[in-house]
C-alpha cells in the first residue's frame, strides 16, 4: 500500500508495483484533507493486514510534514519502519528559482520557519522577536492564509516593511512562478490571484538578488505539459527525454502490449529456422517477444546463425542488439515502404518470415510477395486498445491544460481518437512519422509536428523547434 500526499507528483507511483494500492490522503483521493488520526489508522490497520506499506511525502519527512509523530506512533505499537529523506520545499524552491538561501556576504544561517501553528501548541509560540533580530534568511512554509498575522508580527517586531521577499508557487512544476516583493506587501500578493499553491516565501537579502536566473526556467519546454501515450512499458523513454527539455509529462497509455493467447504459431516458427532467409522486424516489441520466446524455449542466438535480420529503424536495430544480434539491413527512413523497397531488392527466390503485432498494415507483405518473395507472417505480440483514459488525464485535456500529446503510432492515433474524441482539439499534437500523421488526418486532425527523423528523440526536438 502507498498512502501519498496529493501534493507528490503521480508519477512517482510508477516505481510502486503494479498490485499496489494506492490511496491518496488529500483532496485528489476525498473531498478533505485525511486527518492525522485516519492515517495512523489506516497505516496500523495495513500493516496488520500484512502489508508493507510506503508512507509517501511530498518533501521530507522531518520538516513540517508530521513524520516524527507517525514514526511515534508506529513505535509504540511495535512495527518496525525506516525512513528515507527527502527534499524540503526551501530547498528544492531555491534550487528550482535560483534565489540562494545563504550567500557568503548576504546570509550566513537560514531557518524554516512554519506559517501554521496548531492552538493547542504544548510548547513555547513562535518568538517573532527572534526572528525579526535573526540574522540570515527566513523561509516560510504554509504561510498563504496565515500571511496577514506573520508579516504583521515580524514587523511590529522591528523588521523592515521593505525586506525583499521572493515567494515562489508550485516548485518545480511548469507552471512555476516566482513572485518578487516585500514583506509589507507579501500578505497582499498571497490574497490575490497571482499565486498559485502551494507557494513558499523566502524572506531577507538574498531575495534581492536578481542576476541568477532559474536553470530551470530556461529550458526548452519549461511550461509545457507533454502527454505521453505509448504503451507502458515503452513510455519510460520517451518521458525522460521530455523532462530533459523541461516539460511536465504525464503518462495515458492508449495501447496495452501482451503476449500471444497462444504462442503455438511462434513456437512453429521457431522450429524452421533454418528455411528462412529473412526474419523481418518492424518493431522493438516483435524483437522482444520474438527473440525473448527463442530463449524461454531454450535455444539461443546460435539458432539464427543462417538467417539474416532486417529492423525497420535504430530503435529496432537497438533491441537486436540487446540480444547480441546485428541487423544486416535497416533503411534510410523508418517506414514500412522504405523496409520494403530495400528487401525487394533480393526478394525473388527468398523466404521472408514477418514478425508483427495482432494489427498493422499489411504494406512490407504485399511488396515483399510482388517482388517473388515467400512470405510468411507471425504474430509474437498483441497490441490492444485501452478501453478508458483516466480521468484526470481526460479532464487535463478537456480544459487545454496539456500543450502537447505525442502520437507515435497508427495504432495509438486511432485509440486516441476513441479515448479522447474532439477534446484532441485542445492540444497540439505531435507526430512520429509521415503515416502516423496521416492516419492523424484521416480522424480529422492536423498535426502540429512532425518528426524529421522517426525517432523518439525526433519527435522531441520537432516540439522543441517548434516552441522557439
Amino acid at each position: 500500500m502507498v498512502l501519498y500526499d496529493y501534493l507528490v507528483n503521480p508519477r512517482m507511483l510508477a516505481h510502486a508495483p503494479a498490485s499496489a494500492e494506492r490511496v491518496c490522503l488529500g483532496p485528489g483521493g476525498r473531498k478533505r484533507q485525511w486527518t492525522q488520526a485516519e492515517v495512523d489508522a489506516t497505516m496500523l490497520a495495513a500493516v496488520r493486514a500484512g502489508k508493507t506499506v510506503v508512507r509517501l511525502k511530498g518533501g521530507d519527512p522531518a520538516v513540517f510534514a508530521r513524520g516524527a509523530e507517525e514514526a511515534l506512533t508506529l513505535a509504540r505499537h511495535g512495527i518496525d519502519y525506516e525512513i528515507v529523506p527527502g527534499i524540503t520545499a526551501a530547498l528544492a524552491a531555491s534550487s528550482f528559482s535560483g534565489i540562494p538561501l545563504t550567500h557568503r556576504e548576504l546570509a550566513s544561517a537560514v531557518a524554516f520557519v512554519t506559517g501554521q501553528e496548531i492552538e493547542d501548541k504544548q510548547g513555547p509560540p513562535l518568538d517573532y522577536g527572534s526572528l525579526a533580530r535573526f540574522p540570515g534568511t527566513l523561509v516560510f512554509y504554509m504561510g498563504r492564509t496565515t500571511a496577514a498575522r506573520w508579516s504583521q508580527s515580524l514587523r511590529e517586531a522591528g523588521l523592515a516593511a521593505d525586506t525583499p521577499a521572493v515567494i515562489v508557487a508550485r516548485c518545480s512544476l511548469p507552471d512555476q512562478a516566482i513572485v518578487r516583493c516585500t514583506l509589507g506587501d507579501v500578505a497582499g500578493v498571497l490574497a490575490g490571484d497571482a499565486v498559485s499553491s502551494p507557494a513558499i516565501v523566502i524572506l531577507g537579502r538574498v531575495a534581492a538578488l536578481d542576476e541568477t536566473p532559474s536553470w530551470f526556467a530556461r529550458r526548452p519546454l519549461y511550461g509545457h505539459t507533454v502527454l505521453v501515450t505509448r504503451s507502458a512499458a515503452q513510455a519510460p523513454e520517451l518521458v525522460s527525454l521530455l523532462e530533459e527539455q523541461g516539460a511536465q509529462v504525464l503518462v495515458q497509455a492508449a495501447i496495452e502490449i501482451r503476449p500471444p493467447r497462444d504462442w503455438a504459431a511462434v513456437d512453429a516458427t521457431l522450429a524452421r529456422l533454418d528455411t528462412y532467409g529473412w526474419v523481418v522486424f518492424s518493431s522493438v516489441n516483435g524483437v522482444r517477444s520474438w527473440l525473448g520466446r527463442l530463449e524461454a524455449t531454450g535455444r539461443d542466438m546460435r539458432a539464427l546463425q543462417q538467417t539474416r535480420l532486417a529492423a525497420i529503424g535504430p530503435a529496432t536495430a537497438a533491441a537486436l542488439a540487446d540480444f547480441h544480434l546485428r541487423a544486416d539491413l535497416q533503411p534510410r527512413r523508418f517506414q514500412a515502404e522504405d523496409l520494403a523497397d530495400e528487401l525487394a531488392r533480393c526478394a525473388a527466390g527468398q523466404r521472408f518470415l514477418l514478425v508483427r503485432a495482432s494489427r498493422g498494415r499489411e504494406v512490407l507483405a504485399e511488396r515483399l510477395a510482388a517482388a517473388g518473395g515467400e512470405v510468411e507472417q507471425v504474430v509474437a505480440y498483441e497490441s490492444v486498445d485501452v478501453a478508458t483514459a483516466e480521468a484526470d488525464i481526460a479532464a487535463q485535456l478537456g480544459a487545454g491544460r496539456i500543450t502537447w500529446t505525442t502520437v507515435t503510432s497508427s495504432a495509438i492515433a486511432r485509440s486516441l481518437g476513441r479515448l479522447f474524441g474532439d477534446d484532441l482539439r485542445h492540444t497540439q499534437l505531435a507526430s512520429l512519422s509521415p503515416v502516423t500523421s496521416a492516419t492523424l488526418r484521416e480522424l480529422g486532425l492536423e498535426p502540429a509536428v512532425e518528426a524529421q527523423e522517426a525517432t523518439l528523440a525526433g519527435l522531441v526536438a520537432a516540439i522543441g523547434r517548434h516552441q522557439r
